[in-house]
């Protein structure tokens, strides 16, 4: 089915605005997908994206702040969604010795065994060859940069 023919639209005002609404169409239908998966291990995207970036800084704890500048979609209240995977016992915290105001955050064996359980999933590698080619793939990756503005073609 076209883009036309799900958002009911006789005809778009330009490429550019068909272009926009199919990025915003998509960016959804992807959301959607992701949370569905990660909704059957009990976490959020989120929290799979907070596991990815402790499992990147290990052994090294991170901070907050560290979270909040790499995660992929801002968060307002970092410490809750920390709050809600240290219950999970996915991470742990501790205080941080140089910054009293800080807290370290540590993924944990468990939150290791999920990451590497949910991963593959999450990257929709089941879903992804089976519409479009690696070769397509990389052609999107840098036609999404070039629309950002991050790099050119």
């Amino acid at each position: 089915m076209s883009l036309e023919e799900k958002l009911k639209v006789k005809k778009f005002a330009s490429d550019w605005h068909k272009a926009t609404l199919n990025i915003v169409y998509t960016s959804n239908w992807l959301i959607v997908e992701l949370e569905k998966r990660a909704n059957k291990r009990d976490i959020t995207m989120q929290q799979f994206n907070v596991l990815r970036i402790l499992r990147g800084q290990f052994p090294k704890p991170a901070t907050n702040n560290l979270l909040k500048d790499r995660l992929i979609t801002a968060t307002p209240d970092i410490s809750r969604l920390v709050d809600r995977i240290v219950a999970k016992e996915l991470v742990s915290r501790c205080k941080n010795d140089t910054d009293k105001r800080a807290v370290d955050l540590l993924i944990t064996e468990r939150g290791l065994k999920l990451l590497a359980e949910i991963e593959e999933e999450m990257m929709l590698s089941d879903l992804l060859p089976i519409n479009i080619t690696e070769e397509e793939c990389q052609q999107l990756s840098r036609l999404l940069e070039k629309f950002r503005g991050e790099s050119e073609l």
